[in-house]
């Protein structure tokens, strides 16, 4: 385990950097308003009082869902087996964490985690200096049965519709779209310039953003889809690093 301290940032990570060989983007459900605020605090403590836990762990960002009850975790790992060494140590401090966390509020649900890794990006091409997003929205789709192929032909088909969507570009930021390690779903990370922006353009292209467009009917018809467009808006809460970083 590093004894490199932990850096508590105010801005968001960069979810296509280039030393990021894997992701983990999780939800969990806290029930209500003041249990996600109390628990947002309990991570924040149990980070910021511990060393960093591997050199291996890039950044570290949490996230309160729009709903007033989830929690998202998104963490960048160097690679597979930094992850695993860290997994495998008794000392990485994880045990403590989630006990110090469920301590403090006590019930919080654990909802399901991704194992990712980024496949594509698409940006909006303004850079992201003086541009932090406000909110960030994860869509996640599920295909019936595990198929890396079928994952970046669907990719590149969204890009393709984004492409051909200039439109886009008024209030989307990027798009980061990672394709789960088991083969059977991506997840998109999207930055929003705000969480309204965002439901602007969902209610003005009617059954989905760009869904007019060829392009866009192609994704929505594309072969093999089980569940799609399960859509969560979150803005941004704590942020952390190693120092050195």
């Amino acid at each position: 385990m590093s004894a490199t301290t932990t850096l508590s940032t105010g801005t968001h990570p960069d979810p296509a950097r280039a030393d990021g060989g894997l992701t983990f983007i999780s939800t969990w459900s806290t029930g209500s308003p003041d249990r996600q605020r109390a628990t947002l605090d309990a991570i924040a403590k149990a980070w910021e009082t511990r060393p960093w836990p591997h050199e291996g762990l890039l950044s570290y960002t949490v996230y309160a869902g729009s709903d007033g009850s989830t929690v998202l975790h998104h963490s960048q790992w160097r690679d597979e087996e930094a992850y695993e060494e860290f997994f495998a140590s008794a000392a990485n401090g994880r045990d403590a964490r989630n006990t110090e966390i469920d301590a403090a509020v006590p019930g919080v649900e654990r909802l399901g985690l991704n194992k990712t890794r980024l496949y594509r990006s698409w940006t909006d091409g303004r850079g992201r200096e003086g541009r932090e997003p406000g909110a960030i929205v994860i869509v996640q789709v599920d295909f019936d049965g595990p198929d890396a192929d079928r994952q970046r032909a669907w990719v590149d088909g969204v890009v393709d519709a984004l492409d051909s969507d200039p439109a886009e570009g008024r209030a989307l930021y990027s798009a980061h779209f990672h394709v789960s390690t088991d083969g059977t779903r991506v997840v998109n990370y999207a930055e929003w310039e705000s969480e309204q922006a965002h439901i602007d353009a969902l209610a003005a292209a009617g059954e989905g953003v760009g869904s007019p467009t060829p392009q866009w009917r192609r994704v929505q018809e594309f072969p093999g889809v089980v569940a799609d467009g399960a859509v969560a808006r979150y803005r941004f809460a704590y942020g952390f690093v190693p120092s050195q970083a």
